[in-house]
């Protein structure tokens, strides 16, 4: 298992791109499933999460071919459903969480799909409840066997219906749209997450010969057609990349510029980093952070502890509360940050304070930042990477600390960042794998 070596306390300079969006990938691969044509798909990371699913996909009989780095063209033209019973594909969907997202397009358009239950992050109990409940509203039938904690669902004859989603979850809206586009009749989902993930998701499938409609809103309404065609699509540029280079040039003092941002569809990400203090200017779709040694805090109007909160979009999202926990570290001021989602995924703190942050945490849900205002770095020390968005967290303090840090279980970060080491280390950073 590859380790990182980190010399902490060099400023960066230069240009970064970030990669395509891995949680738009997770559902945009498995939408080629819907349609025996040709989809091309532009711009998809190279990471270990979605070259594990086009494998999925080739498994299952779906003919990949690259056309160069991040362009693929799929052709799911004979597609083995019944690969979905072997012990092969037991074991391979079980390791990843995003094999969840093939249920949907193969529900829809063979009425048939088996799956174990899936793996992925250990940040606490992920629910697959609204993907399972909207199935059933359209119809399917589940068979759980404990044993071998094994799905199979029967969905011959689905029909489309109002649904009120239970949480608006990403890749349970994807699903139940996806399940949504070849059933009969109208489905009105309700409380569907409206990220610009699922803008896309819906966007492609429209291009394909899908009627949707209410993109962009939590009230989505699918006319059921009897055929998608192919299409072309070109995924969107990762916002959590682009929220942890933001971070990484304020922790650091560096001076770095972000290119294609798509900066319209940041939401409010650039408004946060903001409020702890941290410039930016946008140069039409490039976000440049300048050389800053110090960044403060603000507090609220009445002069009370800022709270960083996540919630649903256009709510600030999950996956970049530990990006703002870990820059907090070094910034002038305090700040109360909330993790409601995620059980587990403030546990990495300790390793934070074994590195000299001050931080105070409250439960599993809340943790209290007390910024050093870069006037006592951060110190190297050994650590593991429990999650990918965790694992970068702790590169970026890396970066920032004084000495050497060694990060272990760094297949955690390739999980979600493509060659992060080889595209720091052309900034500038000091950094090296090794075995």
């Amino acid at each position: 298992m590859d380790t990182l070596r980190i010399v902490g306390g060099r400023k960066l300079r230069g240009e970064i791109t970030p990669q395509g969006a891995k949680n738009e990938a997770l559902q945009i691969l498995c939408a080629v499933l819907l349609t025996p044509d040709e989809v091309i798909i532009h711009n998809i990371p190279r990471i270990r999460d979605v070259l594990k699913l086009i494998e999925l996909l080739e498994d299952l009989g779906v003919k990949v071919s690259p056309i160069d780095d991040h362009t693929y063209s799929f052709r799911a033209d004979d597609v083995n459903v019944d690969y979905l019973g072997t012990k092969e594909y037991k074991k391979k969907a079980a390791s990843l969480r995003g094999s969840i997202m093939v249920l949907g397009p193969l529900l829809a358009r063979f009425g048939e799909a088996m799956i174990p239950k899936p793996g992925g992050d250990k940040i606490g109990r992920r629910r697959l409840d609204t993907h399972f409940l909207g199935f059933q509203r359209l119809g399917a039938r589940f068979d759980f066997d404990a044993d071998d904690k094994f799905f199979r669902i029967d969905a011959h004859h689905l029909k489309g219906t109002y649904m009120l989603l239970d949480e608006a979850s990403v890749t349970g809206t994807a699903n139940v749209v996806m399940a949504s586009v070849l059933a009969e009749g109208t489905t009105t989902i309700y409380n569907a997450a409206c990220e610009p993930y699922i803008q896309q998701l819906c966007h492609m499938l429209n291009r394909m010969g899908a009627d949707i409609s209410g993109i962009g809103s939590n009230l989505l309404q699918v006319t059921g057609v009897k055929e998608l065609k192919g299409t072309e699509h070109t995924m969107l540029p990762d916002m959590i990349e682009i929220g942890s280079f933001i971070g990484l040039a304020a922790m650091t003092g560096s001076e770095i510029t972000i290119k294609n941002a798509r900066v319209d569809m940041l939401g409010m990400i650039p408004d946060v980093f903001k409020r702890l203090g941290i410039k930016m200017e946008f140069r039409g779709d490039d976000i440049h952070i300048p050389e800053q040694d110090h960044y403060e805090i603000e507090t609220f109007i009445d002069g009370s502890i800022m709270t960083v909160a996540d919630a649903p979009w256009p709510g600030f999202t999950p996956d970049l509360l530990s990006i703002v926990l870990v820059v907090a570290t070094q910034a002038k001021g305090t700040v109360l940050i909330h993790q409601k989602m995620f059980e587990s995924r403030l546990f990495f703190v300790d390793k934070l304070i074994d590195m000299g942050a001050q931080i105070i945490l409250c439960d599993p849900h809340r943790a209290n930042v007390i910024g050093l205002d870069k006037k006592v770095k951060l110190r190297g020390i050994q650590m593991s990477s429990p999650d990918i968005r965790a694992g970068v967290s702790l590169l970026i303090a890396a970066l920032s600390a004084k000495g050497e840090s060694l990060i272990s279980n760094v297949n955690q970060i390739d999980r979600g960042y493509e060659n992060i080491d080889g595209r720091l280390k052309a900034l500038g950073a000091e950094i090296e794998r090794v075995e």
